[in-house]
């Protein structure tokens, strides 16, 4: 109350000398009337306690709140400090993405004595790096046109959640680098065709650009689209890490003249994408549709994307495979410390699998029920380095897709700012000013530049492992520091399962839920 008080003595005073004086005096007194009525509209209001209690002072914690994110990112941030990505890491990307060699020089910073350190062991026989990184083949036995996917590809990033320079300039560097570019669940827009990169179509449960005016699933033009040369694969996303479970809503606001066009809805309507699909309900049906989508798109790879729940559901998943004789050709698990989707905090911080054990279990699953020859499984959540590539490779993956690190290449800062279209580089805002800073030729090349150095890194430590490709990594080779003496490798960690077990007698660990799993029935 005191400054208030002050304040409005001053504006008094000014006032009277204005009349009095000189009629100078009006350039002090107009300021403080004005801090004298923001004062007393703080006074008056009851919806923020601290401006009622302190009306005009408390105003400075407003002021001190909107440049924090800055200061400690600029300022005060060290190098392991920060999160979801600390400083360290988000230099490393920018600096490959120039194309600088980057060494660390004077050892590690990090605490390699620590609990939660992750090591991998190398060989006393390293082998030669090859001269070409190792690709995965995609397709299985019902595919008719198999796709080799990198070792790392842009993960899901759909137009509307990203700007149509970022979008154009990742699937430009996408066709530099020979990699794969998903699409996100946003539809197949213009900006993912003009680059000439290989896509990863991924269809949500909006369907969006598929889908019937009442939003359900629109066959003939799927297939149309799907049989795009750019198309490579096709995927029904089931779920994502940042929000699982959970559906979206893009408001009318944000739809403008190309996103409608893109994802199939009208300009200026809120599009909501529900929860769940409408195509399937039960495992069965999941199975069978996705052996539709694979005919509708000719045969090419066909496979679905999930943030791992219920270790029962996804075996009853398996049960419906093993009974329609139907696999998809990959499986992608996002973690849930995926982010690259705004969500509410008691999602992105409490529900869905991190990466690590929703990779092993659909690994054992594939594995236990005798199908793991027939999928590929990618894995994406936080993968940023050639260590993370190896590290998931271990646990069960056959390739990665990475999203915020292709956002770093791109210009992303880490503001957090990816939901209030005021992204500072013009990565995720659909602001025109902000959008075109985006430079896409020069931005493409940093995205060449970095998948190229971090596969390149990922296969000189398969190297250094002495093995030659992934196919001879095994979990015993990374090991986990869990106390200030103990270290144990993933192969003790965790159980592995043998192929076809879950068939024969299933482990004492898997058995509840194998029996509780119902192809008719999640």
């Amino acid at each position: 109350m005191l400054p208030l008080l002050l304040v409005a003595l001053a504006a008094a005073g000014a006032l009277l000398l204005a009349g009095a004086v000189s009629a100078w005096w009006w350039c002090a007194a107009g300021p403080l009337l004005a801090l004298t009525a923001l004062g007393a509209g703080d006074l008056a209001q009851r919806r923020d306690a601290v401006l009622r209690n302190y009306p005009l002072t408390g105003r400075l914690r407003f002021l001190l709140e909107a440049p924090r994110p800055s200061l400690r990112g600029y300022v005060v941030e060290r190098g392991l400090d920060g999160r979801p990505f600390d400083r360290k890491v988000r230099a490393l990307v920018r600096e490959r993405a120039e194309g600088r060699a980057v060494e660390e020089p004077f050892g590690t910073e990090r605490d390699v004595y620590g609990d939660g350190h992750e090591f991998l062991e190398p060989s006393m026989r390293p082998v030669e790096a090859p001269d070409e990184p190792p690709v995965v083949r995609v397709g299985g036995p019902d595919c008719t046109q198999p796709y080799d996917m990198s070792l790392l590809n842009i993960s899901a990033l759909s137009f509307g959640a990203l700007s149509p320079n970022a979008i154009l300039a990742l699937n430009r560097g996408a066709a530099m680098g020979g990699f794969a570019h998903d699409t996100g669940e946003g539809g197949l827009s213009d900006h993912h065709l003009r680059g000439g990169g290989d896509l990863v179509w991924e269809i949500g449960t909006g369907y969006f650009g598929c889908r019937t005016p009442e939003g359900d699933f629109e066959q003939r033009e799927f297939a149309d689209k799907a049989a795009l040369p750019e198309v490579k694969c096709v995927s029904l996303k089931l779920s994502q890490g940042a929000r699982p479970g959970s559906g979206g809503v893009l408001p009318g606001a944000k739809v403008n003249a190309e996103i409608a066009r893109a994802r199939g809805v009208p300009e200026g309507t809120t599009v909501v994408s529900p929860p769940g699909h409408r195509v399937f309900s039960t495992p069965r049906e999941l199975v069978l549709f996705i052996a539709r989508m694979r005919e509708l798109a000719g045969g090419k790879p066909t496979g679905f994307k999930l943030c791992v729940g219920s270790r029962r559901q996804f075996l009853a998943v398996c049960k419906a495979m093993l009974a329609e004789g139907v696999t998809p050709d990959f499986v992608v698990v996002d973690g849930s410390e995926g982010g690259t989707g705004a969500a509410p905090p008691e999602f992105t911080d409490g529900v869905g699998t991190p990466l690590t054990e929703g990779l092993i279990t659909v690994h054992n699953a594939l594995v236990g029920t005798g199908l793991r020859d027939r999928v590929r499984i990618g894995a994406s959540g936080k993968v940023v380095t050639g260590a993370d590539i190896v590290k998931r490779l271990l646990q069960g993956a056959d390739y990665t897709n990475a999203a915020r690190a292709m956002m770093f290449a791109v210009g992303c800062v880490q503001a957090r700012r990816c939901h209030t279209n005021t992204c500072p580089t013009g990565v995720a805002t659909q602001d025109p000013r902000r959008v075109r800073a985006l430079d896409v030729a020069d931005k493409a090349e940093r995205v060449r530049l970095y998948h190229r150095a971090t596969v390149r890194g990922a296969s000189q430590i398969m190297a250094a492992m002495g093995v030659r490709g992934p196919g001879e990594l095994t979990p015993h080779r990374l090991l986990l520091r869990t106390g200030p003496t103990t270290v144990r490798s993933y192969a003790e960690l965790h159980e592995w399962l043998a192929p076809g077990a879950l068939l024969a007698e299933p482990p004492r660990a898997w058995a509840a839920d194998w029996a509780a799993a119902d192809p008719d029935a999640f």
